[in-house]
């Protein structure tokens, strides 16, 4: 019998290691273009360690209860080197689930770091040992260690969706999630727009500031009035 609920899934079908390190190349706002521009956690999970870190790893999930992090403490060992834990604690922010002691013991472990739809604390110390966190909030307040919760199953963090084995990315603008099924693809989409963008950064620092027609050609379509008069 199943004990929906409260149960450990052990295995994580993961990506080719070669894939989600070409992740580590581009940035969150050029991923999330080649997704029609969704695949973005909410604004509201943001980076608590230094700006500059990059986030990129494997989702090991999981569903904890508010203010509890047994479960979280389990997926530090569940977890292998290179993963990301992805908590789901249901946006409460007036529990922390990680701290500093929680971070050391994952960096040591080799994993690539934390997302927490939730509150951490220790954000100085999390700032000073250069290991990427992103969560909801940051509070004093410690949790309980005494379950229920899941491991490794669907979760909701950050209005999406994360599945085990997706791959995340995280950077100074916010955390993007990649369904595995679809990361080569996406890869693919997301190098091509980073080198036409190099294109067009080099272009204007060159001085070629030509290429702007489509503004005028898009609000011509959409019946934009331009007015060569102040207005009165």
């Amino acid at each position: 019998m199943s004990n929906i609920g409260y149960r450990v899934f052990l295995q994580v079908p993961r990506p080719d290691k070669a894939l989600v390190a070409e992740y580590s190349k581009y940035c969150t706002g050029n991923i999330t273009d080649n997704m029609s521009r969704f695949g973005a956690m909410h604004a509201a999970i943001k980076p608590i360690h230094r700006p500059g870190l990059k986030l990129v790893g494997v989702a090991v999930t999981v569903k904890a209860r508010i203010g509890d992090n047994l479960l979280t403490h389990k997926a530090l060992d569940v977890a292998q080197p290179g993963d990301v834990i992805v908590v789901d604690a249901q946006g409460d922010t007036t529990v922390a689930i990680i701290g500093e002691i929680m971070c050391q013991y994952a960096r040591a472990r080799g994993l690539a770091g934390f997302v927490i739809d939730g509150a951490v604390r220790d954000s100085l110390a999390i700032r000073e040992m250069d290991f990427p966190v992103f969560a909801r909030g940051v509070t004093p307040l410690g949790p309980f260690k005494n379950g229920p919760g899941e491991i490794n199953v669907p979760i909701s963090c950050g209005g999406l969706t994360v599945r085990p084995g997706d791959i995340i990315v995280g950077d100074d603008d916010g955390v993007v999630v990649i369904p595995q099924k679809e990361a080569k693809e996406i890869l693919e989409k997301t190098r091509l727009q980073a080198e036409r963008e190099a294109k067009t950064i080099a272009a204007y620092q060159a001085g070629d500031l030509s290429g702007r027609q489509w503004v005028d050609e898009a609000l011509q379509k959409g019946g934009c009035e331009i007015i060569d008069a102040m207005y009165t």
